[in-house]
């Protein structure tokens, strides 16, 4: 591997996030900060636990995991778009590198800077409410592998939107509904039997379950299922990302 190339494009990528601070970390932070002001407060006055953990304390993981999903795919999506919008990235397609140089560069840069706004947001959230994590490890492998799957999905967005509004489509017509929708705020075990198991079809459900177990030890699916899940569309991800830059869709046009 050409490590020289991983670091001038992660360096590059990661120099463009700290010049816009207020964007990249700042304002995520405080949405989310208003997320647990409205719901922590207002709902936890109303709902006082959910399977034995505190209303304010449940929606944690779930909020970190929203704004880990939607800052994950606009960083690498935004990343690896800026170059082919401006031009340059033929320098790199022309650079004596694989694609396996391109996606470690551009998805590392992405998943980085989504593990420290999720690191960053779990610290802020102990300003307004007291959790405990009872898997530490198991958070912090569920942390990291959901932000690569979505930085790698983001990519794939990155490399098949041909303009700024199909940049945003997919994450905001599809991808954030999934979220809400997928027990951020609630357990599905809260919802009728029918709607419980159309909700096993959303993905997202996996990712919010398998992260809040590593938080309380409650679930709605298996522990081995989350994981699973999160290999599985990993490696799909990397196997559509291989095609899309081997075969210079929308790259070499």
């Amino acid at each position: 591997m050409n490590r020289y190339a991983v670091r001038a494009i992660f360096v590059f990528e990661m120099s463009r996030t700290f010049r816009t601070l207020l964007q990249s970390i700042a304002a995520p932070v405080i949405s989310t900060s208003l997320y647990f002001v409205v719901f922590g407060s207002a709902l936890g006055s109303r709902i006082a636990e959910i399977e034995g953990v505190p209303y304010a304390a449940f929606i944690v993981p779930g909020l970190t995991m929203l704004s880990l999903l939607t800052e994950s795919m606009s960083n690498a999506s935004f990343g690896i778009y800026m170059p082919r919008f401006s031009g340059t990235i033929y320098e790199v397609l022309s650079a004596p590198i694989s694609w396996v140089e391109i996606v470690c560069g551009y998805v590392g840069a992405a998943a980085t800077k989504s593990i420290m706004l999720g690191s960053i947001i779990l610290a802020t959230a102990r300003i307004f409410v007291a959790y405990d994590i009872a898997h530490p490890l198991w958070a912090a492998v569920f942390l990291v592998l959901t932000a690569v799957t979505f930085s790698l999905f983001g990519f794939i967005i990155g490399l098949w939107a041909d303009g700024f509004e199909k940049l945003q489509l997919v994450p905001l017509l599809i991808v954030t509904p999934l979220t809400f929708l997928g027990g951020s705020f609630y357990s599905i075990r809260m919802l009728p039997p029918f709607w419980q198991h159309v909700t096993l079809f959303n993905p997202v459900v996996y990712l919010v379950s398998g992260f809040r177990w590593s938080f309380y030890g409650v679930s709605d699916v298996g522990v081995e299922v989350s994981a699973g899940m999160i290999l599985v569309f990993l490696v799909v991800c990397l196997a559509v990302a291989r095609w899309m830059i081997t075969t210079g869709w929308r790259l070499k046009t």
